[in-house]
């Protein structure tokens, strides 16, 4: 399956304009097939506003770009280290189109903010939550999180209007080994919590982070949903185990 008919059959505001739309637009007209296809539906999604599971695919791909670039430096390690990342979030045929797209994407200039706030006009807040931990996978995929990957998906957290409390959830599923509060971050309490106030926090954090939330964002979504629940669900027992409750 050629590129344009994987992703411009699905794609709603990512070539409605906007600065996503800007980059992949002209991309998908000169790299591969479809090029009146891309160029008619650029001109004919002014007015679409939804987000399609499509545009979540091509959001990713772009703030991966992002991240791969924040420390400034494009290694050929790190883009063949990407390969098994984009397997298991597109399938084999999808991973082999997402990476000739990011190869391209890491030769441009992209405003991390622009994109960023494109998005959080368009996707729904769960999505938008995947899409950060996503991130947070990727920077942790050799063991040990950059500083400046942080930096960039903590740019690309706030602007995607994340809440900090949220992000400050995700991130601490990555600092188990380091912080002994990671659990009670990730459930967005204070240790000082009571038993009745933790058992409250998971409730509202199972509800968040289930997968049904994001089940029409695509399986990718609906997989990272899934492993957010998990570690719900880890921090919880965790705090119960401490606390014997």
């Amino acid at each position: 399956m050629s590129l344009s008919k994987w992703i411009l059959g699905t794609l709603g505001f990512v070539l409605g304009g906007g600065p996503i739309g800007a980059i992949i637009g002209v991309l998908i007209a000169s790299l591969f097939e479809g090029v009146n296809k891309a160029k008619n539906y650029t001109q004919n999604s002014q007015q679409y506003h939804g987000a399609t599971p499509g545009d979540v695919r091509v959001s990713i791909i772009v703030l991966v770009a992002c991240v791969i670039k924040a420390d400034g430096r494009i290694l050929k390690s790190e883009v063949n280290y990407i390969k098994p990342f984009l397997v298991r979030n597109f399938g084999e045929e999808g991973a082999k189109q997402a990476l000739m797209l990011l190869k391209e994407l890491l030769k441009k200039d992209i405003d991390a903010v622009a994109v960023s706030d494109q998005i959080s006009k368009h996707v729904n807040y769960s999505t938008r939550l995947e899409l950060v931990h996503l991130l947070l996978d990727l920077a942790n995929a050799d063991g040990e999180m950059h500083p400046l990957e942080l930096d960039a998906i903590s740019l690309i957290s706030k602007h995607m209007l994340v809440s900090d409390a949220d992000y400050q959830s995700l991130l601490a599923l990555y600092k188990r080994d380091k912080d002994v509060n990671w659990a009670y971050t990730a459930l967005e309490i204070l240790p000082s919590a009571t038993d009745e106030e933790v058992k409250k926090a998971y409730r509202r954090m199972a509800m968040k982070y289930h997968p049904d939330k994001v089940a029409t964002m695509g399986e990718e979504m609906r997989q990272q949903a899934t492993e957010k629940f998990r570690a719900i669900n880890e921090a919880y027992e965790y705090i119960k185990k401490q606390r014997g409750i």
